[in-house]
């Protein structure tokens, strides 16, 4: 993550910063409510010159007016959690189906399962892989296509954190340590012989849940890690996002971030950084590329290209569906990860317990990062192994991936061909039982 992809870019809008009072966040949502009318009659406008009927629909005028106003709606509206849309997979040459069930649920996350109706069992091993997302504002939907590329030969299982905006404040905070418990608690729920992949936040977090399971010699640590493009020492090529964060202090963002949830949302008077705040940010990264997508939407709407309009409605309905962030999440993991660096520096604590990463000795660990990541600079990852001393070098590895950036780390064409299959394979090296040993394959 860095603070920009919960991280940096999202939380820093601008360098000039943003300051956020709670009543702006009460003037967003009504000036949200306010457009509705806007929306509407945007929507009715863009339907009335489609309408084959309509003569106008058939003139550059009127493809010109529909484009226009669909491009108006699609700015203005708010995006919902988006659907995993999976309902199949391809194992072993027979497709079957796939059903997501919950398995396991707290105020602010379930654990799903993508379950397999197998008609015949693959003889090939399903390792059990839990691939814990980002809490980074996204929603998890934004590993869809880390799900489908690990569903052939993996028994999957993700994490699907809840918009704090929707969880009544009656529920309690949720923080950084908490975030550990749920780690803890639903590698528990999976009994052993499981795997966990950590995508980008959330390799802190849980290289802090292993290292205390291993300390309490807990049956249930995972058989191997992989964390990728995580921000385990941010000290290490900093970005601009890193060094802003260090120079601000933890004050400034719980001063200009951080706002109360506003009526009639369910988690009214919950403090909590903003999904529209982070979206912001998200925007204002590539501010430059976005405006150039959405004004070719507009020259493939008026030319009738479908398919290239539907390619930039299928990624912006998924980048642009924010959530709200608990306020003690996002801070307490702004102080620890990106202010004091405190896992690397050996003072990162659980509940007042020290977390030692050099207690980990069972658990395989293979790092993984981008060549152009602009969120977690090379070397912030492999950190890990430092901190590691006690695993076997044939139970660790790292692997630098060419020509990929943050987002190319975890999905792409890249990520299927070479990163997924290097880690299909640690994972296979790695399942043998406790007590023996494993090579890691590469």
């Amino acid at each position: 993550m860095a603070i920009g992809e919960f991280d940096g870019a999202a939380a820093l809008p601008g360098e000039g910063g943003v300051i956020l009072s709670t009543p702006m966040y009460w003037l967003y949502e009504m000036g949200h409510a306010a457009l509705n009318p806007s929306r509407a009659l945007a929507d009715a406008t863009r339907l009335f010159f489609k309408n084959p009927a309509n003569p106008l629909s058939h003139t550059s005028y009127g493809k010109s007016v529909a484009a226009a106003a669909e491009l108006f709606e699609r700015s203005t509206r708010r995006y919902g959690r988006p659907e995993w849309g999976i309902s199949s997979a391809l194992v072993g040459g027979e497709r079957v189906p796939v059903h997501i069930k919950s398995i396991w649920q707290r105020p602010f996350c379930r654990l799903l399962h993508f379950e397999r109706a197998f008609v015949h069992v693959p003889r090939r091993p399903q390792p059990k892989l839990l691939i814990v997302a980002p809490m980074s504002g996204h929603y998890a939907t934004l590993l869809r296509g880390t799900v489908e590329t690990f569903l052939p030969n993996h028994d999957v299982y993700v994490t699907d954190w809840s918009d704090a905006r929707m969880v009544p404040a009656a529920e309690g905070r949720f923080d950084l340590d908490d975030y550990i418990d749920y780690v803890i608690s639903m590698l528990h729920v999976l009994s052993g012989d499981t795997h966990v992949v950590a995508v980008c936040q959330p390799s802190v977090p849980v290289l802090a849940a292993v290292a205390l399971m291993e300390a309490d010699a807990d049956p249930y640590a995972p058989q191997s890690m992989v964390l990728m493009g995580g921000p385990i020492d941010t000290r290490i090529n900093p970005n601009g996002v890193n060094n802003l964060a260090e120079q601000r202090g933890i004050d400034w963002f719980r001063t200009n971030v951080i706002s109360k949830v506003p009526f009639p949302h369910p988690g009214f008077m919950r403090d909590v950084y903003p999904g529209f705040l982070q979206l912001t940010g998200f925007v204002s990264m590539n501010l430059d590329r976005h405006i150039e997508a959405h004004r070719n939407l507009f020259t493939h709407l008026v030319q009738g290209d479908g398919d290239s309009a539907d390619k930039h409605r299928e990624f912006y309905d998924e980048y642009l569906a924010v959530m709200d962030l608990a306020a003690e999440f996002y801070l307490q993991t702004v102080d620890t990860v990106f202010v004091r660096h405190a896992l690397p520096k050996g003072e990162m604590t659980h509940r007042g317990r020290p977390v030692d990463p050099a207690q980990i000795k069972h658990t395989a660990l293979l790092t993984i990062e981008g060549e152009h990541d602009d969120i977690s600079g090379i070397g912030q990852t492999e950190a890990a192994h430092r901190l590691c001393p006690n695993i076997p070098a044939e139970r660790k590895a790292h692997y630098l991936q060419p020509g990929v950036g943050h987002y190319g780390v975890f999905n792409g064409s890249r990520f299927r061909s070479e990163i997924a299959p290097r880690i299909a394979d640690f994972v296979l090296s790695n399942s043998a039982p406790r007590g023996r040993s494993a090579g890691a394959g590469h």
